[in-house]
């Protein structure tokens, strides 16, 4: 099995991903043997040494200076979510230690259950469900305490048929999903890799292409077996004095049909 060097396999996985024109580089002519650039591309255009390149990639170097991440960052075209993701696999340190989270969980699943509009899980760093209330568990039936939500999303058919946008949402999360958990992984995070591996072509498609999303706000527009068609808003924030845990929360806007549908969904909750 091949060593695992997170940085070599990021610069990997998003040159692949980069083609010459991308960059402005001229076509050469003949069979290309590599998809996307060549590492030899790569380092003429971030201006560094093949060789010093080829020790980045292989692991023998993992200390790179800013200006040279700053380089690479425009050479592979990373945008700034990407970017900052490059800086973190190059300053890798041991996980620092977190606070203990029951407590603060503890306060918050009571916070969540008291929002009879609001539909809101907490998740931890690997997005396994901790909490649910009671609006979520009636919008979204297969996110229940114990389940993970990156799974249920990629596995459960009824999650396909729910989001409009399913294939731009799947997409999003995996990068997401990567990004939390892609410095610091552990058993937790191997199990599940395994898990959507065997289980999910959309995983199994976009997995090793190393996107890397941030948390953002925005709209899922839905269509529930229940109510119909939705336009939900969606946060996802971090939970401060926690493990790394979040709170995802959807709402709608106030005198929309949305917000009428939750409330007809609050009723059954």
């Amino acid at each position: 099995m091949p060593a695992h060097h997170p940085l070599g396999d990021y610069l990997r996985a998003r040159r692949e991903l980069v083609q010459p024109a991308d960059v402005g580089l001229a076509p050469t002519g003949g069979l290309r043997r590599v998809s996307g650039l060549r590492r030899s591309e790569v380092a003429l255009v971030a201006g560094i040494s093949t060789e010093y390149y080829v020790k980045l990639e292989q692991g023998q170097e993992t200390r790179p200076t800013d200006q040279v991440l700053d380089a690479l960052s425009r050479a592979l075209r990373l945008d700034a979510t990407a970017k900052s993701y490059l800086y973190a696999l190059a300053r890798l340190v041991d996980e620092p230690e977190h606070p203990v989270s029951a407590p603060t969980v503890e306060r918050t699943r009571w916070l969540i259950d008291s929002w009879p509009m609001t539909p809101a899980i907490i998740l931890d760093r690997h997005s396994d469900i901790v909490a649910v209330n009671s609006l979520m568990s009636t919008l979204i039936d297969g996110y229940r305490v114990g389940r993970n939500a990156v799974v249920v999303l990629l596995t459960d058919p009824a999650l396909r048929e729910l989001y409009a946008d399913w294939e731009g949402l799947s997409k999003r999360t995996i990068g997401l999903f990567r990004s939390r958990v892609g410095l610091h992984a552990d058993r937790r995070t191997e199990q599940l890799i395994a898990e959507l591996t065997r289980d999910s072509a959309r995983f199994r498609e976009l997995w090793n292409r190393h996107d890397i999303e941030g948390m953002t706000e925005g709209t899922h527009p839905m269509v529930h077996p229940r109510v119909g068609a939705l336009n939900l808003h969606y946060a996802h924030l971090p939970l401060v004095g926690s493990d790394d845990h979040t709170i995802f929360l959807y709402y709608a806007e106030p005198g929309t049909h949305s917000e009428k549908a939750l409330a007809e969904l609050a009723t059954l909750s």
